[in-house]
């Protein structure tokens, strides 16, 4: 069943928003200080290629105050924006009735693109 929801997800939308994603982490990486934050857009193009049968959860280590600043920046310069999108498409596809199952991964998309560091992708 997540093979076939990750097809259906790839062909509409998925490949350009992982596209977006991947693109945005090569820009950010030509930049020494842009690279963690590059690290973050790939990490996120992974998850928005293929996200059933896949978790977020937060890291078991302990990320520090490094990873708070980062996550503050990433929320200021563009979390909020992509969190936004995230939410707006998961509603709309959750009144589509059929549309629920791509709604939850967008609601899942929530967590991970308004903080992205300090969180794990794992496979269920």
């Amino acid at each position: 069943m997540n093979f076939l929801g990750n097809l259906i997800w790839l062909i509409f939308g998925g490949f350009i928003a992982a596209l977006g994603y991947f693109i945005g982490g090569i820009i950010l990486s030509i930049t020494i200080i842009g690279i963690p934050f590059g690290l973050q857009c790939f990490k996120l193009a992974g998850l928005v290629l293929w996200p059933f049968g896949k978790q977020v959860v937060s890291s078991t280590r302990d990320s520090g105050c490094l990873s708070l600043m980062a996550n503050i920046i990433w929320i200021l310069c563009a979390g909020i924006w992509i969190t936004i999108n995230h939410i707006i498409m998961g509603i709309i596809l959750y009144i589509t009735i059929i549309g629920i199952p791509w709604g939850r991964q967008h609601f899942k998309l929530v967590e991970i693109s308004l903080m992205p560091f300090g969180k794990r992708i794992i496979y269920e």
